[in-house]
C-alpha cells in the first residue's frame, strides 16, 4: 500500500461523551512522510486521533553504517533521506527484509517516516551478555 494513496479517519473527541471516540466528517489526508500512519496500522501514540486495524509500540533501533530512508520497501524505492551511521530509527512494523518507522527514538515525532532496509538496524537496547 502506497504512503500517498493511505487514508484513514480521524477520530473527533469534541463530539463524543467523555471517554468515547465517534468518526466525524470526511477521511483526512495525512502527512504520511512526517506522521507514523498508513491504512493498516499506525503509533499507538496515535490511538484516538486516527483509526486503523492496528497500532504499534515502536521498537528502537539504531542505524548500523549510511543507509537509505526510502519511500516503499523495496530496494528501488525513492530514496527520502540518506541517514548516517548511529542514527536512532522508531521501528514499528517490519516485513520480509524491510523496517517500516520513524526517523528518531521512539519516544520523539516529527521524524521523517519510510522504510530502511532490515539488514542496516541493529537494535537499540540489547545488551551482549559479557
Amino acid at each position: 500500500m502506497s504512503a500517498q494513496s493511505d487514508s484513514v479517519l480521524v477520530v473527533s473527541p469534541a463530539f463524543a461523551p467523555e471517554g468515547e471516540l465517534a468518526l466525524s466528517g470526511p477521511s483526512v489526508k495525512i502527512d504520511a512522510l512526517h506522521l507514523p500512519v498508513r491504512g493498516d496500522l499506525a503509533h499507538v501514540r496515535l490511538a484516538g486521533r486516527v483509526f486503523v486495524p492496528h497500532y504499534a509500540v515502536p521498537m528502537e533501533h539504531r542505524v548500523k553504517a549510511a543507509t537509505a530512508l526510502r519511500k516503499a520497501g523495496r530496494a528501488d524505492g525513492e530514496v527520502l533521506a540518506d541517514l548516517p551511521g548511529g542514527a536512532l530509527f522508531a521501528v514499528l512494523d517490519i516485513a520480509g527484509a524491510w523496517a517500516w518507522g520513524q526517523l528518531g527514538a521512539a519516544d520523539e515525532d516529527g521524524g521523517l517516516v519510510g522504510y530502511v532496509a532490515l539488514d542496516a538496524l541493529e537494535p537499540v537496547g540489547l545488551e551482549k551478555a559479557a
